[in-house]
């Protein structure tokens, strides 16, 4: 049997640094890591393959949305036929994810034959924690879910709001382990949980969320003329990830990291409320020379 280990949290809570992470420290094990991103292309998959672990990604939605369960079933059917000598799975699920549907899927799906649900880590960030709890209801279900939550970012975050993340955190899951990390470091067993004793009972999501929407843009967007776009729709704008021609940008409602890159393509994936699209797509036709 093999374990899985499912890595939820929203988008930009440190689920990328975390598994960079993992696979640094991991490097001598037969571990194969399993990226889902909500956008069709998979930004974070192709920034972890660089850590030259095996690496998989399923892009396009969410792996517990019917649209993409099966090729999720089928990418765990290859894994269990092709690597016989794997040690785990760590699987990032997508911001959106509803982690209560992972441990009936293996059942109905007959994958529970070869794997089984170990651990559930949920990271969150104060900041968009509070902020987006009452709004988006899948983090609440991945904190109570989770068999260990990091409450990442802290050393950004203010100190209030860490400690009201931290309360909210315990009611939601009393008996879950509960660690305050600055870029994701945690000393962690990833697959010593308790997952099986799921709380709850998910159903798949339809093929796409009706509350989200995602696009990309492949030309060039002058930084601070993007900084002034993203203040003005900072409530419709999720997540912005990718390149400009001379730094990486990340951006969520945690905040934005910008990195200094040498002689990238841009590309920035898009992921935004539902209904807004449009009109951000024409105000970014405007900025772009």
């Amino acid at each position: 049997m093999i374990p899985l280990c499912l890595v939820t949290g929203f988008l930009g809570t440190g689920k990328t640094t975390f598994l960079r992470r993992t696979m640094q420290k991991n490097r001598d094990r037969q571990l194969v890591y399993l990226v889902n991103e909500f956008s069709p292309n998979d930004v974070d998959a192709d920034m972890l393959s660089t850590q030259k672990a095996e690496v998989i990604s399923v892009a396009g939605g969410s792996i517990f949305c019917r649209c993409l369960v099966s090729q999720f079933i089928r990418q765990l059917q290859g894994i269990s036929e092709n690597r016989p000598n794997t040690e785990g799975v760590v699987i990032e699920a997508s911001g959106m994810a509803n982690p209560e549907t992972a441990a009936d899927m293996l059942e109905e799906t007959g994958l529970s034959d070869s794997f089984y649900l170990a651990s559930i880590i949920s990271i969150v960030e104060p900041t968009s924690f509070l902020k987006l709890q009452y709004t988006l209801p899948n983090i609440i279900k991945q904190v109570e879910s989770a068999d260990v939550v990091l409450i990442n970012k802290t050393d950004s975050a203010p100190t209030e709001k860490t400690k009201k993340t931290q309360e909210l955190v315990r009611q939601l899951n009393p008996t879950g382990e509960c660690l305050q990390t600055v870029q994701a470091e945690a000393e962690i067993d990833l697959f010593g949980g308790t997952a099986s004793k799921q709380r709850g009972k998910g159903e798949f999501l339809g093929c796409r969320d009706p509350n989200y929407a995602t696009f990309t843009t492949y030309k060039q967007i002058d930084p601070e003329v993007l900084l002034t776009l993203i203040k003005k729709y900072e409530q419709d704008i999720y997540r912005i990830k990718g390149n400009l021609q001379d730094e990486f940008i990340d951006y969520s409602s945690a905040g934005i990291v910008r990195t200094a890159v040498t002689g990238a393509e841009p590309r920035l994936v898009w992921i935004v409320k539902s209904g807004s699209e449009k009109e951000i797509e024409k105000e970014i036709a405007k900025i772009q020379p």
